[in-house]
């Protein structure tokens, strides 16, 4: 088997650290045990939490990618069905159905890893629990029609959203951009503020990254200017939204966080924004960190990338809302926010179950019928390959060009889009302008791509882009090309002791003496200074992958894909790209890529949902 094991090795079908850990698991006549340890142990890091035993057959070992090398593997292995896997498993040490300690744990069929195991049935827990807030329904109600006056006798979706999270200690709210998501909660706040009889609840505001954090903040301070919120209650918003990382006090170069189960967060209500990058270890993560009596809004869109890491857990559960409300909470929550709800027909034997605690924002405020950004979003949504390449050839659209990528010139076409959409921050590095000011106009503008090596990932784009800027006449690079004035970077290192994470993005520009510094807006719009000689590790963020740009928004994107198919092109990756353009679109791709890209939506393998529903 290891032979097996390392010819897919170097065929790219698995990494030497599934190998080196299958061999730590079984021995060599162990060839069973070895195959669905190499098995898990790559699917984990291809982002599943688990391998259900239904894929360890000879059309699915390896993805199907090598059918005749994953029949050698499945015959070494014994040609073993699934109950006779289950049998052979179970009959090892290393693993056990989760009531002992062992590497691997097999439950339902699926094969774990130990510790992600114990996150999922942690996660389930969480989110199973009976968490029912009473309260003056009449007092509710009013206070709910005063933020959210009605409009139209349809179902405003963000008072209906409101009124989940009011009633619940847990709710998660998904909605593409442009469907106020933010501002929804901005206005919950209110809500809870107005109803907490003046006992100044302790607010937290979050996400996964800096950048998602910033946005939040910003958000949500613009939507609070608009409601006219009393000063009093204003003293009790956070002053910032904060990074998840530092919100749970994550140590130095350790999985382990300073807040935990026995060390909880000092926190009464958490608003935890873009939770559909919250991998499956953050949230078990998480979660140990709440204290019981803690209100926690989880806001994503469930349609966007998952996390990096393993897991899919917003997106997981927010699939759940298709099944609709039981009639009793359609009945509470008609009476809070005045809207008839239809019922589900599904019957519940618990109190509460999760779909009760979720809403989806279904209109969109920012994308109208007009919006060719917002069709062809909804077209990548729903599969519709066709019509995306209709909208796209037809080129009527005011915010959206397309550039076919079969000729060279289309390459140039895309740099000297970038020498235009980068001009005017460059200018504004020449003038010696604010700095706060600069960072504003390089944020309006950005380059997305779906790879990290080749001509069209984010390394080779780079390069091009800052040699195409140079020759351009709009920065000068130095002999390394990397510590120019002018330089965008990426933080890609976590370093708590200067308070900048990976993710976030600055420019290096020189000081009143002419020392070459970095400049980053933090989350709380301040601006961060920090000596060239101190960044933590980072990269030219002239382009970024579209995983990277989760959480932004920039008025201008320009998509690169790659001009041929890869694995990591899903609908998911084209519609969170697309969606990152405010008011204007460039995509440069090829009609077979984008349709494969449609067509190749994420299922990200795990247990959750049926540990949500099961009775």
């Amino acid at each position: 088997m290891q032979n097996i094991l390392a010819e897919a090795q170097r065929l790219h079908l698995c990494r030497p650290l599934d190998i080196q850990f299958a061999c730590m698991i079984a021995t060599a006549n162990q060839p069973a045990l070895m195959l669905a340890s190499a098995s898990l142990s790559t699917d984990v890091g291809t982002g599943h939490v688990c391998l259900p035993l239904t894929l360890l057959k000879p059309k699915r070992i390896f993805n199907g990618r090598l059918p005749l090398l994953a029949h050698q593997a499945w015959m070494m292995a014994g040609s073993l069905s699934i109950h006779e896997w289950q049998q052979q498993l179970m009959a090892s040490t290393a693993v056990s159905d989760g009531s002992r300690p062992t590497p691997l744990v097999l439950d339902n069929q699926r094969l774990y890893l130990q510790r992600m195991w114990r996150y999922e049935c942690e996660v389930a827990k969480f989110f199973n629990r009976p968490a029912i807030v009473g309260g003056d329904e009449e007092k509710i109600a009013a206070v709910l029609t005063h933020y959210f006056p009605p409009v139209s006798a349809k179902i405003d979706w963000q008072k209906l959203a409101a009124g989940v999270a009011i009633t619940r200690r847990v709710s998660l709210i998904s909605g593409g951009p442009g469907t106020g998501k933010t501002f929804t909660v901005t206005k919950l706040l209110a809500v809870f503020l107005q109803l907490s009889n003046g006992s100044r609840p302790r607010i937290i505001m979050a996400a996964p990254t800096g950048k998602a954090a910033a946005r939040l903040h910003e958000t949500i301070g613009l939507g609070l200017q608009r409601l006219g919120l009393h000063k009093n209650l204003q003293k009790q918003l956070p002053k910032e939204a904060i990074t998840l990382h530092r919100l749970l006090g994550g140590l130095p170069n350790s999985q382990k966080m300073h807040y935990h189960r026995g060390n909880t967060l000092n926190v009464d209500i958490l608003i935890i924004d873009e939770a559909s990058m919250i991998s499956l270890s953050m949230m078990a993560n998480l979660i140990a960190a709440l204290p019981l009596q803690a209100r926690v809004i989880f806001l994503g869109d469930r349609c966007q990338l998952s996390s990096v890491e393993a897991g899919s857990v917003f997106g997981d559960i927010c699939q759940l809302a298709e099944i609709g409300y039981i009639p009793v909470r359609c009945a509470e929550l008609a009476r809070l926010t005045g809207f008839t709800i239809p019922a589900s027909n599904r019957v519940s034997s618990r109190e509460h179950s999760i779909a009760d605690s979720l809403c989806l924002l279904r209109k969109n405020y920012r994308f109208n019928d007009g919006s060719g950004i917002g069709r062809l979003a909804h077209a990548i949504n729903t599969g519709d390959a066709n019509g995306v390449l209709v909208q796209l050839h037809t080129g009527t659209e005011v915010d959206v060009r397309y550039i076919p990528l079969y000729k060279t010139i289309a390459y140039q076409c895309m740099l000297n889009e970038c020498i235009e959409g980068y001009r005017e921050y460059l200018q504004r590095v020449k003038n010696s302008d604010n700095p706060a000011e600069i960072l504003n106009f390089f944020n309006r503008f950005r380059v997305l791509c779906a790879l990290r090596e080749g001509e069209f990932g984010v390394v080779g784009l780079n390069d091009c882009i800052s040699l195409a800027l140079q020759r351009a006449g709009l920065l000068t690079l130095d002999r390394l090309g990397c510590a120019y004035t002018g330089r965008p970077v990426m933080i890609i290192r976590n370093a708590p002791s200067i308070g900048l994470y990976n993710g976030d993005i600055g420019i290096l520009l020189c000081d009143d003496n002419r020392i070459l510094r970095g400049y980053f807006t933090l989350p709380n719009g301040d601006i961060r200074i920090v000596p060239v000689n101190r960044l933590p590790e980072h990269e030219t963020a002239f382009a970024m992958t579209v995983h990277k740009s989760q959480g932004s928004e920039f008025q201008h994107t320009v998509l690169v894909l790659p001009n041929q198919t890869v694995p990591v092109l899903t609908r998911e990756l084209l519609y969170t790209a697309v969606t990152r353009a405010r008011t204007r679109l460039s995509l440069y791709a090829t009609d077979e890529v984008l349709q494969y890209a449609i067509i190749s939506k994420t299922n990200r393998r795990s247990g959750l949902i049926e540990r949500l529903t099961s009775r």
